[in-house]
């Protein structure tokens, strides 16, 4: 009897190699059709959390989301506002922008869903650069706003498993703190129905979260997660998956070229609802059901009456995946299972459960229900082009859409149903289609939609204004999906205005001075306009004269230009300049700032036109000469250009004369994208050794900065980075050397001075350096770090070296007075002398 089971088994065996298994390995591998099939394997979800764009745990999501095909989201908190740019002049709101569709963009890579707390621009929820204190991060964006958010986020994804990226630890930035402190303080309180009780009044449920996890090491870690297999679908390991995704964070400059090999992700237990914390797991999904088999199993006797249901459901979308790569069979399988998934719903809506959470498992059905769609339109290889004749529009204006779905696959599709989704006060005019699809061939839906008089203008972060929900059957089960255009469809204003300039700054202690503004007017109609256009200038300023711009012939652009003259006495204060256009009636007094890059798409920044203007009395020597090595990281040139000094952009330092300059100003980081300054470092030292004056804004510990012979003595910029700055741009401050020409000359720098700093004091502050060296402030941040660093300075052969990391760009892009003026004098020292 033994030999005869042994040798059943043997046959099976062998049998089972020339089934299914080979046919696969014998089919090219689709990696769009597995993404969609792969989720179908397990009903578990995991969230992560973190404070920016780019906080996500790449490596560790990749695998859980296309390896493991787990239901998988972020939370991020802001926009990376407050961050720098590395591929282009956006900063601010911009910035924003680029990072939040960096992030989207990243996520579609490793197939994680993306949530923001912050929902527009300039919200509160916005990234006010390096903190320190999760305390101060939460005072900033409000603590009750920001936590309302986030509660909402996990009760409406509804996750089992949350892990925020870094811990609430002091050598973390004060945003990733803030973050870990809401993930923990979270568990508890998204199912707690007297926590935002308005938030179920609205519709939705409370949520007990399953698992809650921190970063952890090898030693103090309950499991670690081996994420570095290879996945013969996609060709790579899932950290290679993972930095992939890192790489369209290119604002950021991320990812990384990685070998394969094993790679553990450890991760500490810390809060459970499925039982107590051991010290060691064996699984993350521990006590949580996998599939819905596992959780028919978990059913007691009086719940039961859906077991068979969960059990009939996961074998279905066993099948669908077995079908995995047959296009055809995996479209009738996900049918089929779409089918039972529905009826199962109907089933557990009507029943009364003794011990079954039902909002929990409604919720995985139609997490499943969803998936299922999306198989169904992979799987069909129907191919969706929305096409709009004019993606920008403006109020009450008109546009064709034409909406073109060709069926490539093998099968055909059954009462084909085309809608378009647009605003409901829109109009929608055109034919929509209900027939029947055959295997290749080709419809054409058409129509006219009309914007509403009242439309809302774009908002970069609001959902598309239009789309198509494209229906149809195979066989008796109904699936939709939504089509997007793939350009950016915008509602703009008529016209839009940019000065050529975004701030201005007057200087008092020059004569008063006429100053040229060029307006460029945009049309964003499409159709011949008139307008006039003028400036609104501040009380006291002699008034200019309106000036009519007609477009014609699909003209888009014109400019027009106004002299303008500062008033005899200005007091130090803040104006404000605003171009206006004139169009019946309706004045039009906005910048459209064009976002567009490859990696990303194109999209738009909607802001005041103003022109913000400070005045206030700035002294330089009048022979000064200036030569500025630009980093492309500042555009502190241009401003000091703009209060009137003798400044000269070096574009070469190799070929480039220092000696005709009194001072030599580094931009910020200025060694890491500036192969000419790296490769002519000696120039640079060789021109302060025979009398020049050379200033050098902050760099990293890794912008090429060597300790030992960047400078002319040693100097060694902090590290770690992040414990190396003063990040309350209101810190205490003490002036060791009052008396210093460098605090008085040209400008006699008072308390004033330090007032109104914008994001932080200074950043990446030295840790060491030599004994040549003089320091003449000590500043103290919120936590008590006090630092002395901020301007070093030495006497150097003939000449002056200055290494300075305070902010000084951001207060002086920002009309900061006291910036423009300290640093002035850092600059003239030379001619102090």
């Amino acid at each position: 009897m033994r030999k005869w089971h042994l040798l059943l088994f043997i046959l099976l065996l062998i049998g089972s190699s020339f089934t299914p298994a080979m046919a696969k390995e014998e089919l090219q591998h689709d990696k769009e059709l597995w993404s969609a099939v792969k989720p179908l394997d397990t009903i578990m979800s995991f969230m992560n959390t973190g404070a920016h764009p780019d906080d996500e745990r790449s490596h560790l999501l990749a695998y859980l989301s296309r390896g493991l095909g787990v239901h998988t989201a972020s939370i991020i908190a802001n926009r990376g506002e407050g961050g720098q740019n590395e591929i282009g002049g956006e900063l601010g709101n911009g910035l924003g922008i680029i990072r939040s569709r960096e992030m989207i963009e990243a996520s579609k890579v490793t197939g994680v869903k993306v949530f923001h707390l912050s929902e527009t621009t300039s919200d509160e929820i916005y990234d006010f650069g390096f903190s320190k204190s999760p305390a101060e991060t939460l005072e900033k964006w409000g603590e009750e706003v920001t936590y309302e958010r986030f509660i909402r986020l996990i009760r409406e994804y509804q996750p089992d498993i949350v892990m925020p990226s870094f811990l609430d630890v002091e050598s973390q930035h004060g945003h990733h703190r803030a973050i870990n402190q809401l993930s923990l303080k979270a568990f508890e309180d998204a199912a707690d129905p007297n926590v935002f009780p308005e938030q179920l009044d609205e519709g939705l449920e409370t949520w007990q979260i399953k698992k809650l996890y921190l970063p952890a090491n090898a030693e103090n870690a309950t499991i670690g997660v081996e994420v570095g297999d290879y996945d013969p679908v996609y060709g790579k390991t899932y950290p290679q998956i993972g930095e992939e995704s890192r790489y369209l964070h290119k604002s950021q400059g991320m990812g990384r070229e990685i070998e394969p090999g094993p790679q553990t992700e450890y991760l500490k237990l810390v809060k459970s609802s499925v039982g107590d914390i051991p010290d060691k797991e064996s699984s993350i999904f521990e006590g949580i059901s996998y599939n819905f088999n596992e959780y028919a199993k978990t059913l007691k006797k009086g719940d039961n009456r859906i077991k068979g249901s969960l059990q009939k459901l996961h074998k279905e979308l066993e099948e669908v995946k077995d079908a995995y790569p047959r296009h055809e069979e995996v479209l009738k399988e996900s049918h089929e299972a779409l089918k039972e998934v529905r009826k199962t719903i109907k089933k557990v809506n009507k029943f009364s459960f003794r011990e079954v959470d039902k909002n929990d498992l409604l919720h995985r059905l139609e997490v499943k229900e969803t998936q299922l769609q999306n198989v169904s339109m992979v799987a069909s290889q129907i191919n969706v082009k929305v096409d709009v004749k004019k993606p920008v529009l403006t109020q009450g204006t008109k546009t064709s859409v034409a909406i073109e779905i060709v069926n490539q696959g093998k099968e055909t599709l059954k009462e084909l149903d085309l809608s378009l989704l647009v605003p409901k006060d829109w109009e929608v005019k055109g034919n929509k289609k209900t027939e029947t699809l055959e295997t290749g061939e080709k419809t054409t839906a058409h129509f006219i939609v009309t914007v509403s008089d009242k439309a809302n203008y774009y908002q970069p972060y609001e959902e598309e204004v239009l789309a198509t929900k494209v229906t149809y059957k195979v066989g008796k089960e109904e699936a939709s999906i939504t089509a997007f255009p793939e350009e950016t469809i915008a509602v703009l204003p008529e016209i839009g205005l940019k000065a050529d300039v975004e701030s201005l700054v007057v200087n008092t202690a020059q004569p008063r001075q006429e100053k040229k503004v060029t307006i460029t007017a945009t049309n964003y109609t499409g159709s011949d306009i008139s307008t006039q256009v003028n400036l609104d200038l501040p009380e006291g300023w002699d008034p200019v004269k309106a000036q009519t711009l007609s477009f014609k012939n699909g003209e888009k652009e014109k400019q027009v230009s106004f002299s303008i003259t500062t008033p005899e006495v200005m007091s130090n204060e803040k104006f404000s300049i605003t171009p206006v256009a004139t169009i019946n009636g309706e004045k039009f007094n906005t910048t459209v700032q064009e976002i567009s890059y490859d990696h990303i798409g194109t999209f738009y920044y909607l802001k005041s036109a103003a022109i913000e203007g400070v005045a206030f009395d700035l002294q330089f020597p009048d022979n000064l000469k200036v030569g500025y090595i630009e980093s492309g990281f500042d555009k502190v040139a241009d401003q000091l250009l703009e209060v009137g000094m003798d400044l000269t952009k070096i574009t070469d330092v190799a070929s480039e004369d220092l000696s005709q300059y009194d001072t030599i100003v580094t931009g910020i980081r200025a060694y890491l994208s500036r192969e000419d300054l790296l490769q002519n470092n000696q120039k640079l030292l060789e021109y302060a050794h025979n009398g020049g004056h050379v200033v050098v804004q902050y760099n990293k510990p890794g912008d090429n900065w060597d300790p030992d012979t960047t400078a002319p003595f040693p100097l060694t910029i902090g590290s770690p980075s992040i414990e190396w700055r003063v990040t309350d741009e209101e810190s205490e401050y003490n002036i060791t050397k009052p008396d210093h020409p460098l605090l008085n000359q040209p400008n006699k720098i008072t308390a004033q001075d330090w007032k109104g700093w914008v994001q932080e004091r200074g950043l990446y502050y030295p840790m060491q350096w030599d004994d040549n060296y003089e320091t003449f402030l000590t500043m103290t941040d919120l936590d008590g770090d006090q630092f002395e660093g901020g301007i070093l300075m030495t006497d150097y052969g003939e000449g002056s070296y200055l290494y300075t990391n305070l902010v000084w760009y951001r207060q002086i892009q920002a009309q900061v007075p006291g910036g423009y003026r300290i640093f002035t004098n850092l600059i003239s020292h030379g001619k102090n002398q």
